[in-house]
C-alpha cells in the first residue's frame, strides 16, 4: 500500500500532487468498479438484446472487455459462446463452452437457451460429443407451487419433451402409501410441465421424488401441506422483490431456504427484463436465475406465488394499457411468464390475461395484484392501475373473505411518500387507491394488511384512515439488488444497508389473533420488526 505523508510530498511536472492524482484515478476506478457492480444485472441483458438484433460484434466486444476486468465472468464466456454461434464461428463457440464449464456454470445453461440463438452450436457435431460427455436432460426446478391443504404442484424443464413423473409420501406419519402423478414437457410452452398431487393432509410434512424419461431419478424435495383452510393456524411466509442477477448476492435464496417457509412471495423486479419485445432477451434473463444452485434449493421446497412489476412486464415505470391484445407484446410475454412459474392461475385466463390471483393459508387471505398488464398512464383522465375486470375481481373476493387476516400484495408501494414525486407507484393513482381503502370501510372489511415492493429496501408505514382503522404497509425489494434507494422520512423504520426480505408470521391461534412483520438480512439478522393484533385492525375500533 502507498504511504499517504510520504507519497503527498511527490509532484508531478506540472505542479499537480500525485496524491491528488492518486485520489482521483483510485475514485475513477472505483467508480469503474461500483458502476458495473450496480449495472450486473444488465451486462448479459443488454449483449444478448444485441445478439438478437444481429449484432454480434458489439456483443463480443462488450463481453471481451467485461472479461479483461473480470476474468472469470461466466455470463460473458456464455455471451461469447452465443454470439459466436450466432456468426457461425462454431469453433470459438465450443471454446467458450469448454472455459465457463472449467470455471463452473452448468453445462445445462447451453442446453437452455434462448434455443433459437444457440442453435449453430447445439446442433454441431462438436457441441454434440460434449453434450454426450455432460448427458443433462432436465434443466430447470423442480419449483414447488400452488400448495393447498390437500394438494400441491410441481414444475420443470427439460431439454427434450419426455415423460415427467412426481412420487409423493408423507414422512413420519407410518403410511407407507405413495401418491403419483404423471406428464410429458411440451415445447410449446418452452419444453416445461406443471403435476398436480391431490388427496394429501393437512399439515402433514411430505418428501418428493421428480423422475423424467421413464424412471430417471432428476430432482426432490421436501414440503409441509398448509393447515385446514379457514382454521386457526401460526405459521410464517417470506415476501420481497428487487432480485437482479448479481452473483455473489444469490446466496439470498440459501438465506431464505434456511427458514423452512412453506410460502415465499415474489412481488415483482424478479428478474428484471426491460424487453417486452425481445422474448429470447425474456428466455435469457430466466434461465440464468433458474440455473443458479441457491434458486434451485430455494424453489424445490417452498411454494412459490410470483406476479410481476414493470422491469418483468415491460420497462421501467412503464405499463401495458386497457386493450387486451395491444401493444401486441402483451400476450407473448405473459405466456414466457406462464412458462417460468407456478401459481395457481394467471389473471382471468384467455379471455383476460393477467398474473393476479389469489390463495389462502389457514385463515389468512393473500390477494396477488397485478399492476401492470392494464395500467393507465398516470396523466390519463381516471387512471387505473388494476383495470375493471382486476379491480371487480378483487372487491369481490374481499367482500366474500371471512379471513382473519387479508393481506393485499402490490408489486408498487401504497404508501404516498414512498417514492416521492412519481406518479408509479399508488401516489399516481390516488383515486383508485382510494376507492380500494373506502370499499374496505364501506364493507367493513377488518384485518387488512398491506404490502408491496419496488423500492431497493425494507420498510414499515403507517397509512392514517378518517374513516377506520389506520393501514400499514410493509415493503421489501432489495433481495439480490446492489442498487439501493434511500430511507424516507415518512416511514416508521427503513432498511437499506444489506440486501433483505421480509418475514411474516402469523398467529391466529391468541385470542387477539396476531401478526409480525420483520426485515431479515442476507446473513440473516432481524433488524427490525412490528407487531400488529387484530383488534388494531377492526372499524368497531377505529377512531
Amino acid at each position: 500500500m502507498f504511504k499517504q505523508k510520504s507519497y503527498s510530498k511527490k509532484m508531478n511536472r506540472s505542479g499537480v500532487s500525485c496524491e491528488f492524482i492518486f485520489v482521483i484515478l483510485t475514485l475513477i476506478i472505483f467508480g469503474r468498479v461500483v458502476h458495473a457492480a450496480e449495472q450486473y444485472k444488465k451486462q448479459g441483458r443488454n449483449a444478448v438484446s444485441d445478439i438478437v438484433d444481429g449484432k454480434y460484434n458489439a456483443a463480443i466486444e462488450h463481453y471481451d472487455d467485461y472479461l479483461s476486468e473480470h476474468p472469470k465472468d461466466l455470463e460473458s464466456m456464455y455471451g461469447l459462446a452465443v454470439a459466436y454461434a450466432q456468426k457461425q464461428e462454431i469453433d470459438k463457440a465450443v471454446t467458450y463452452v469448454q472455459q465457463a464449464v472449467e470455471e463452473g456454470l452448468p453445462f445445462a445453461r447451453f442446453l437452455a437457451g434462448p434455443r433459437d440463438l444457440l442453435k449453430p452450436l447445439t446442433s454441431s457435431p462438436e457441441f454434440k460429443v460434449l453434450a454426450e460427455k455432460h448427458k443433462v436432460e432436465l434443466l430447470h426446478g423442480p419449483m414447488l407451487g400452488c400448495v393447498t391443504e390437500t394438494s400441491a404442484k410441481f414444475w420443470a424443464r427439460t431439454v427434450n419433451e419426455i415423460p415427467v413423473e412426481i412420487i409423493v409420501k408423507s414422512i413420519g406419519t407410518g403410511d407407507p402409501s405413495t401418491r403419483q402423478a404423471y406428464g410429458k414437457t411440451s415445447g410449446k410452452q418452452d419444453f416445461t410441465a406443471v403435476l398436480t398431487i391431490k388427496g394429501l393432509k393437512p399439515d402433514t410434512l411430505y418428501e418428493y421424488e421428480l423422475r423424467i424419461d421413464r424412471g430417471q431419478k432428476a430432482g426432490q424435495g421436501r414440503f409441509r401441506t398448509f393447515g385446514p383452510s379457514g382454521r386457526a393456524a401460526k405459521f410464517q411466509v417470506g415476501f420481497g422483490g428487487g432480485a437482479g442477477f448479481t452473483p455473489q448476492h444469490e446466496r439470498m435464496f440459501n438465506t431464505i431456504t434456511g427458514h423452512n417457509l412453506p410460502a415465499f412471495l415474489l412481488l415483482g423486479d424478479n428478474v428484471y427484463i426491460d424487453n417486452p419485445t425481445r422474448q429470447a432477451v425474456q428466455q435469457y434473463c430466466y434461465y440464468r436465475r433458474q440455473s443458479r444452485s441457491e434458486f434451485r434449493k430455494f424453489v424445490a421446497c417452498t411454494s412459490i406465488f410470483a406476479i410481476w412489476d414493470d422491469h418483468d412486464f415491460t420497462t421501467n415505470d412503464e405499463g401495458g394499457g386497457p386493450d387486451i391484445y395491444t401493444p401486441e407484446w402483451k400476450i407473448p410475454v405473459w405466456r414466457t411468464f406462464i412458462n417460468n412459474w407456478n401459481n395457481p392461475y394467471y389473471g382471468g385466463g384467455e379471455k383476460q390475461p393477467g398474473c393476479w390471483f389469489d390463495f389462502s393459508i389457514g385463515d389468512v387471505d393473500f390477494f396477488m395484484l397485478d399492476g401492470r398488464y392494464y395500467r393507465d398512464k398516470p396523466r390519463s383522465k381516471n387512471p387505473s392501475m388494476l383495470g375493471a375486470a382486476q379491480k371487480k375481481w378483487l372487491f369481490g373476493k374481499l367482500k366474500s373473505s371471512k379471513a382473519t387476516f387479508k393481506v393485499l400484495a402490490s408489486p408498487v408501494p401504497w404508501a404516498l411518500g414512498a417514492k416521492p414525486g412519481s406518479r408509479d407507484p399508488w401516489q399516481g393513482y390516488k383515486d383508485e387507491r382510494e376507492q380500494i381503502f373506502s370499499f374496505l370501510e364501506a364493507n367493513r372489511i377488518d384485518g387488512v394488511v398491506l404490502i408491496s415492493a419496488d423500492r431497493h429496501r425494507s420498510d414499515a408505514w403507517k397509512i392514517k384512515r378518517e374513516n377506520g382503522y389506520d393501514l400499514y404497509e410493509f415493503e421489501s425489494s432489495k433481495l439480490t439488488n446492489i442498487h439501493t434507494h434511500k430511507i424516507m422520512p415518512g416511514a416508521l423504520f427503513g432498511y437499506n444497508q444489506k440486501c433483505s426480505f421480509g418475514l411474516l408470521t402469523f398467529d391466529t391461534l391468541k385470542a387477539d389473533p396476531e401478526m409480525t412483520y420483520q426485515i431479515i438480512s442476507i446473513d440473516d439478522e432481524v433488524i427490525r420488526e412490528l407487531s400488529l393484533k387484530k383488534s388494531q385492525l377492526t372499524h368497531d375500533k377505529a377512531k
